[in-house]
């Protein structure tokens, strides 16, 4: 048998070690939890309602629009602290190879160069993966699958926390100055989700510090709605768009949505975009200039005029988009079942993080010394030009690609001049490109896919403008790199909506939506033909118990009678303190049904029946423990108790066996019918799995009761129960299959 934390199986032993087999995408992990989205309306709360006004919730509105702004602010200044200090350590790094190359007159002394560049890119990298691998692996990557499980309703261990922020900040900022294949802007979504969670509750369990405010949104659905709205202010900074930052929390994030959270969010990005602009215009000797560019500047796209009939040549890279999209989530699917295998000691992790910086190092050196491609200066699309094997007044094109940062390569292949790279240089790098972020995607260093993926897409992209260009001299270059770029990128991704509009904003040209749009939507449509998205396999991987927008087709032949967990472990309205205490030590479940025995006369010749009552979850027991909310001759509580003694410890209760009774405490009892929810969501045992899945997920429930025809307990439905049914879409078939649970060993 296996062990749920609170989703599936009831015979349970704690000393068991899960074992998810290696590379599986048909298995759902037993160790993560659900968030309580569910608003329990007991007693207390019900209390508590009775003393607010209008008052107060003019008061929670008006926090709700103030924290939205400061989270805008402070994700706006962890990206001027991410940029300042990148443009200050690639400065410094960059001038020192172009000086060490400048001092090159012979192609045999590229050694020294080679050296300097590779020192100064180690260093950071070992930094920033011992970060990772030794202090915090939770920073690992862009953070982006694990942000879009939370807001989905899964509790992410150590997902909000400050050191994890701390880590990912000074993580993103060595990949860029260790010359790795990973940009910033994955990673600012999951510092914005972060930064969102800290604000809102108005206190830090990590300095154990309470401000004593913010109070009434330390709820989960609460917190939830603050961290869509810190991601999107992520991407606003990053890319400079706030419409396609609040796209992107809506098409890859949040599961839940509402009017009035639009408003809410579009206000924190716009706040985090104009922030971030302000200041880095004061830094770069514009004070008042508001028009400065997010973390990624595209550059100015004067002439993006396009014809109909390159709309054929956009559905074209669409599909090769997508399929090199697919094929790249599969090649890296392979990578993971290796790295899983055989990298997995913590040295052989940063090990591997060293390797790949010295591949892109050498790579790049070796691109350099044998493919000379001369250009004049002043087309040169970098801050560094560098003359190695040119004559005076010329620089080397394809160290111009390979020696700035990638935002600016990306920025260089979108130049619409057709003679500053050869053929032989984009093809190159090209390739190499694609397998270099291949291979960087998945270790252990800070660093998303967005901006990778968008360089190598500009590079085939920009082969494709080159051809055409061949034949029509008026070609735009710069337009097809765009093209191919988004093509790649939704091609790893899936993202159509928000990519677009995040490309607009970014290139500031709304005409250019269109061919955006059918790009992606082709890049996706074929994808998918062929696989799961990246982010998706990586949920996969983890075996999240993602549930998606709609429940499987064909699934109504499924009923509640075949979902649900049984037999339940079940509580009594008044029930011991030693049978509580009992019962959380031995079973890990989060929910548990509380029932009430009555004695039918009239039915069954006097049959005892057990009544359903409420739900109660762990936490309020926990809760209900530690402040011995007993009843007896000697206890008085119902004056001391309020939710606001519930809200105190969350997001971090105590463990049951942190809780010291005394012996004779355990003889008491609790009244649980003045602390549970009286009114859980119920099904009856005859009702279907899409009906059940669209209550779920609608509702944001962590628990459905499932009665029988006489209102007794006849089970239990969580999430596990229904994310184990898995729509599979490839080649072109459809088909759904039941996945396995994570098995567990002695």
């Amino acid at each position: 048998m296996y062990q749920s934390i609170d989703f599936k199986g009831y015979d349970l032993s704690n000393e068991r070690e899960e074992i998810v087999p290696i590379g599986s995408l048909n298995h759902l992990s037993t160790k993560y939890e659900s968030l309580d989205y569910e608003v329990i309306e007991n007693e207390l709360y019900r209390e508590e309602e009775q003393k607010k006004g209008y008052r107060y919730v003019v008061q929670k509105d008006f926090s709700r629009w103030m924290t939205f702004f400061w989270i805008g602010v402070t994700v706006a200044f962890i990206g001027i602290i991410i940029f300042v200090s990148i443009e200050i350590g690639t400065t410094f790094k960059f001038n020192m190879i172009k000086k060490y190359f400048d001092d090159c007159t012979e192609k045999d002394c590229i050694v020294k160069p080679y050296l300097v560049a590779l020192v100064l890119n180690l260093i950071p990298s070992l930094i920033g993966s011992c970060l990772i691998v030794y202090v915090e692996p939770m920073a690992k990557g862009s953070g982006i699958p694990a942000v879009k499980c939370f807001l989905n309703g899964i509790k992410v261990p150590r997902l909000i926390r400050l050191k994890t922020l701390a880590v990912k900040v000074i993580g993103v900022i060595t990949v860029a100055l260790g010359g790795l294949w990973g940009g910033k802007e994955g990673p600012m979504i999951h510092a914005g989700s972060i930064v969102a969670a800290g604000i809102s509750q108005g206190k830090s369990t990590t300095f154990n510090k309470d401000l004593g405010a913010l109070n009434f949104f330390r709820e989960d659905h609460e917190k939830r709605d603050f961290v869509s709205g810190g991601a999107a202010a992520g991407i606003a900074a990053a890319f400079g768009a706030p419409v396609g930052g609040l796209l992107f929390s809506l098409e890859e994030g949040a599961s839940f949505w509402n009017q009035a959270l639009t408003w809410r969010i579009f206000f924190g990005s716009m706040i985090s975009m104009f922030t971030l602009h302000s200041v880095l215009s004061a830094y770069h000797g514009h004070p008042g200039d508001l028009t400065y560019k997010g973390l990624l500047n595209f550059g100015n796209f004067d002439d993006l005029s396009y014809h109909i009939l390159d709309i054929p040549i956009f559905v074209l890279m669409g599909i090769i988009g997508g399929l090199t999209g697919a094929l790249f989530c599969h090649l890296n699917l392979q990578l993971f079942k290796f790295r899983k295998r055989y990298v997995n000691k913590n040295w052989k992790k940063v090990l591997e993080v060293l390797i790949v910086c010295l591949t892109t190092v050498t790579i790049s050196f070796l691109l350099i010394l044998f493919n000379t491609d001369c250009k004049k200066l002043g087309l040169d699309p970098t801050d560094h030009p560098i003359q190695f094997g040119c004559n005076d007044g010329e620089f080397n094109a394809m160290a111009a690609l390979w020696f700035q940062l990638l935002e600016g390569t990306v920025r260089s292949l979108f130049h619409d001049t057709p003679d500053v790279f050869n053929t032989t240089t984009i093809i190159y790098f090209g390739i190499f490109a694609y397998f270099i972020t291949l291979w960087t995607y998945g270790v252990h260093f800070s660093g998303g896919v967005l901006i990778p993926g968008l360089c190598t897409g500009a590079a085939w992209g920009r082969l494709v403008g080159r051809t055409i260009f061949h034949f029509f001299p008026n070609t735009n270059i710069g337009i097809y790199s765009l093209i191919g770029a988004a093509s790649q990128l939704g091609g790893i991704t899936r993202m159509t909506i928000s990519l677009t509009i995040i490309l607009v904003e970014a290139t500031g040209s709304i005409t250019f939506g269109l061919p955006l749009m059918i790009c992606l939507m082709t890049a996706k449509w074929v994808g998918d033909f062929f696989s799961e998205s990246i982010y998706d396999t990586q949920i996969e991987l983890s075996g999240m118990p993602l549930l998606a927008w709609d429940p499987p087709p064909l699934s109504s032949n499924i009923y509640a009678d075949n979902l649900m967990t049984h037999p339940v472990i079940t509580f009594k309205t008044k029930e011991s303190v030693g049978n509580i205490v009992k019962t959380l030590k031995k079973y890990s479940h989060n929910g548990f049904p509380v029932i009430e025995y009555v004695q039918n006369y009239e039915l069954d010749e006097g049959k005892t029946k057990c009544y359903l009552r409420g739900l109660i979850l762990r936490s309020q027991l926990i809760v209900l423990l530690e402040n011995k909310v007993f009843d007896g001759p000697l206890t008085n509580y119902w004056d001391s108790i309020t939710m606001e003694t519930f809200r105190e410890d969350y997001p971090r209760y105590s463990s049951i066996e942190d809780i010291e009774l005394l012996q004779n405490d355990l003889k008491l009892t609790i009244d649980l019918s003045r602390f549970m929810n009286p009114s859980p969501y119920i099904v009856q045992h005859t009702m279907s799995l899409p009906r059940i899945f669209k209550l779920f997920r609608a509702m944001g429930l962590r628990h459905i009761v499932v009665v029988n025809d006489s209102n007794e307990v006849a089970g239990i439905v969580t999430r596990k129960d229904l994310a184990r049914y898995k729509v599979i879409r490839h080649m072109g078939k459809i088909s759904v299959t039941e996945l396995k649970f994570s098995s567990k060993m002695e």
